[in-house]
C-alpha cells in the first residue's frame, strides 16, 4: 500500500496534506509513504523531518505519485497532475467541486476515485474529519489578528496616567465556526463584541461568549437553518430589514469581520459601499468570504483596499496564513478519514462504498462522476 503526499502549486497555498506525526500513523497502518520534495517547506516542515518519520522523499510529483494507491493533497489536483496518477487511486483533498464540471470530468477521465473532504457529513463519527471546521476555526482567529494589525490602535480598554484608551468595537457577521472563534478571540483581546447571524441557534452561542446578538428576529429568522446546521439563503425582504438594522450598527464599529458563506453559492453581499463609507477613517473590514465573491462591496481578493481611510482586508487562503497549525489539523482530518478506508488486519485498502462517509464525499469512480449533486446535465 503506497501513500503519496504531493505539494501544492496554486501560488497561495502554504499548507501540506501530511505531517511527520501522520506519516508515522500511515506507516503503522502498513503504508509506504512518499512525500514530494519541498511539500512541507511553506508549512515549516523540511524534508528531513518527513524522512525521519519514515517517509521517502521523491524529487517531483511524478515520482511521488508513481504506483500510489492513495494520493493526499490540500487542493484538487490540477489537470497536469492527473497524468501522474494511476487508475483506481484514491485521491483525497479539498476538491472545491461546485461549478467545476470540467475539473470533475478530468478526474473521472483519469479513472481515479476522488474524495472531497469538505463534503464530509456533520455527524458525530465524522467530527474529527471535518476540514471545514478545523480550517474555519483558524480563519476566524486569524481574521481578528489581521484586523487588529490593520486597525493600528489598542484593542482593550486601558486606564493609564496619560488617559483612558477606549476598547475597540468589533462586529462579527456570521456566527458559524469562523465567526464564533473570531468572537472569542476579539473578546480575549479586550474588545467590545457584537455579532449577527441568520440562524436562531447562533444567538445563544454568541451570548455565551460574552457578545451581544444583533438581528431582526422575525418568523423567517426562526426557520433560517437547514437540517445540516447551515444557514439558509434568506428572502430579499428579510435581507432588506436586516441590512437596515446592520447599517446603523456598522457605522459605529471599529472592526467588522464577515464570514458568511453558503455551500455551492456565491457569498452573500452583506456590507454595501454606503456602509463602508459610513465608517470612520481608521476602521477595518475583514472579508473571509472574498474567495467566493466577498461579503463586502469594494473588497478585492488578495489585497488590502483603502477606501476613504477605511481598510478592507481581502486576504486569500486565510487558514494558510497559519500554515503550520492549519497543516497539522488538516493532516489529522485526512488521516482520520483514510483510516476508515483501510483494513487493519490485512493492511490493505478496503473501501466500504456504501458507507455514509464514502457516499457523501466520493465524487468520481471507475471513470464517471458518481456524486448525485454533481452529475452533468443530460
Amino acid at each position: 500500500m503506497q501513500v503519496a503526499v504531493l505539494s501544492e502549486d496554486t501560488g497561495v497555498e502554504t499548507r501540506v496534506a501530511a505531517t511527520p506525526e501522520t506519516v508515522k500513523k500511515y506507516k503503522a497502518l502498513g503504508a509506504n509513504v512518499a512525500v514530494q520534495s519541498g511539500a512541507g517547506t511553506t508549512a515549516g516542515i523540511p524534508d528531513a523531518e518527513f524522512e525521519a518519520a519514515g517517509a521517502t522523499i521523491a524529487p517531483n510529483a511524478t515520482e511521488a505519485a508513481r504506483n500510489a494507491d492513495i494520493v493526499l493533497k490540500v487542493r484538487r489536483p490540477a489537470a497536469g497532475e492527473l497524468q501522474d496518477l494511476k487508475p483506481g487511486a484514491l485521491v483525497i483533498a479539498i476538491m472545491d467541486p461546485y461549478g467545476q464540471t470540467e475539473a470533475l470530468q478530468a478526474l473521472a477521465d483519469a479513472k481515479v476515485s476522488a474524495f472531497s473532504m469538505e463534503l464530509m457529513p456533520r455527524i458525530t463519527r465524522a467530527q474529527v474529519m471535518d476540514v471545514l471546521s478545523s480550517q474555519a476555526n483558524l480563519a476566524g482567529y486569524r481574521a481578528v489578528i489581521d484586523g487588529s494589525t490593520e486597525y493600528g490602535r489598542a484593542m482593550p480598554m486601558m486606564m493609564t496616567a496619560a488617559g483612558t484608551v477606549p476598547a475597540a468595537r468589533v462586529f462579527v457577521m456570521g456566527a458559524g465556526v469562523a465567526g464564533l472563534q473570531a468572537i472569542a478571540t476579539a473578546r480575549r483581546l479586550g474588545a467590545v463584541v457584537t455579532a449577527t447571524d441568520v440562524r436562531p441557534a447562533a444567538k445563544e452561542q454568541v451570548e455565551s461568549l460574552g457578545a451581544k446578538f444583533i438581528a431582526v428576529e422575525d418568523e423567517e429568522f426562526k426557520q433560517a437553518e437547514t437540517a445540516g446546521g447551515y444557514a439558509k439563503e434568506m428572502s430579499a425582504e428579510y435581507r432588506a430589514k436586516q441590512a437596515a438594522l446592520v447599517a446603523s450598527h456598522i457605522a459605529k464599529q471599529d472592526i467588522v469581520i464577515t464570514t458568511a458563506l453558503i455551500p455551492g453559492r456565491p457569498a452573500p453581499k452583506l456590507v454595501t459601499r454606503a456602509m463602508v463609507e459610513s465608517m470612520k477613517p481608521g476602521s477595518v473590514l475583514v472579508d473571509l468570504a472574498v474567495e467566493r465573491g466577498g461579503n463586502v462591496e469594494l473588497a478585492e481578493p488578495g489585497r488590502v483596499v483603502d477606501h476613504n481611510g477605511v481598510k478592507i482586508v481581502g486576504y486569500l487562503n486565510v487558514p494558510g496564513r497559519l500554515a503550520a497549525t492549519a497543516s497539522s489539523l488538516y493532516a489529522k482530518n485526512l488521516y482520520a478519514f483514510v483510516e476508515t478506508l483501510i483494513d487493519k488486519d490485512t493492511k490493505t485498502i478496503a473501501v466500504k462504498w456504501d458507507d455514509e462517509l464514502v457516499r457523501a464525499t466520493c465524487l468520481t469512480r471507475d471513470g464517471a462522476i458518481v456524486h448525485s449533486a454533481f452529475q452533468p446535465a443530460a
